[in-house]
């Protein structure tokens, strides 16, 4: 008796056509035959989920909730072939001292502002409490 093979569809969840775009960024590609796609695209899920779970890990080890490049940095220095490629691409942390604690920059002076526009912050601030005075001037103005 021959035992059935449970075949399960593997399926990315990353979408393949922007893979191929990425891939083909590349100029010493021209082409991307199907197979390669699916495999790239697998592998890099395999690999962003192992990064993942790195990070987090080291993160829990520090005791935060939240992963942060820091994080990211030390799963890869810590997993050699990681190290290898990513690490020079990852952007270097920043140091503390070097930050000031969330000060705003003072804004710019601002322009006028073209005939018939107003400001975006405008749109998004509650409309101001008129004097019903002013109302019914208004409605009288438009009923005339």
């Amino acid at each position: 008796m021959a035992e059935e093979e449970k075949s399960e569809t593997i399926l990315p969840k990353f979408p393949l056509g922007r893979v191929k775009k990425l891939m083909k960024l590349d100029r010493d590609i021209n082409k991307v035959n199907a197979e390669a796609l699916f495999l790239v695209t697998c592998s890099t899920e395999l690999f962003l989920r192992f990064i993942a779970e790195q990070s987090a890990e080291i993160a829990i080890q520090k005791k935060r909730r939240t992963v942060k490049l820091e994080h990211l940095r030390i799963a890869a220095k810590k997993h050699r072939p990681t190290r290898d490629f990513l690490l020079d691409s990852l952007p270097e942390p920043c140091q503390q001292s070097d930050r000031p604690d969330r000060i705003r920059p003072e804004p710019a002076a601002e322009k006028p502002l073209p005939a018939g526009t107003r400001r975006i912050d405008d749109f998004f601030r509650k409309p101001a409490k008129e004097k019903p005075s002013e109302i019914d001037e208004v409605n009288e103005v438009s009923n005339s």
